[in-house]
């Protein structure tokens, strides 16, 4: 009897686990759609397709927003005197980071939805963000004297353009790739990834400062 019980649960247990393992697999490769649960400002835990985006785009833009909302948590409060600190002659200031992220979405943004070669755009372009993409001496002298509005406002206005052009764009174009990050193979999945992974390498800066401005 007790060898007969031990089979029946152990059959049981195995019709339940293939059942189980039938429905994660149907559900990982059914097609995700934007009717799912939509990331908003006020839910940004919520990682996955958005309405008006094609899956994946709309996944890598869920992404970035939520990569977004934590910088902005990060210096949102901050005064003027606060966003032109600067630790030591080596360091950049919080100002001048958060108008580098602006630069840096605006020339991937270049290079990925224009095809533009990177460095080859106009002069004009150039003057508006070279300081601040490439940091630096420059940017401790330049990027001074604004207030968190005026670095939000950059933000918002560039990020507004990935959004429009992302619209535009289907997953395919995430694979299309070209000899990039060291003349290595490299799609637009990865450039945008890339644009991501950096803000959370500066929001970790920007955190390491804000524990140590003057009282």
């Amino acid at each position: 009897m007790r060898n007969r019980s031990v089979k029946t649960a152990r059959r049981t247990f195995i019709e339940k686990s293939i059942l189980l393992t039938t429905g994660i697999s149907a559900l990982s490769i059914t097609k995700l759609s934007a009717k799912t649960v939509q990331q908003t400002s006020e839910n940004i835990y919520i990682i996955g397709p958005r309405a008006g985006y094609t899956d994946q785009v709309g996944t890598l833009l869920s992404t970035m927003t939520m990569m977004r909302t934590w910088v902005i948590d990060t210096v949102r409060n901050l005064t003027t005197e606060q966003l032109d600190y600067q630790i030591d002659d080596q360091s950049n200031s919080i100002g001048a980071m958060l108008l580098h992220l602006a630069a840096t979405e605006r020339y991937y943004q270049l290079n990925t939805f224009e095809g533009m070669e990177w460095d080859s755009w106009s002069d004009d372009i150039k003057k508006e963000w070279d300081v601040a993409m490439d940091l630096g001496d420059d940017a401790r002298k330049h990027i001074v004297g604004h207030k968190i509005d005026y670095y939000l406002q950059k933000l918002e206005e560039v990020r507004n353009v990935t959004k429009k052009e992302f619209a535009k764009r289907d997953d395919a174009w995430l694979q299309k790739s070209e000899p990039f990050f060291g003349n290595q193979p490299t799609n637009n999945y990865c450039k945008w990834f890339h644009v991501c992974e950096h803000e959370s390498n500066h929001n970790g800066q920007m955190k390491f400062i804000t524990k140590r401005l003057p009282s």
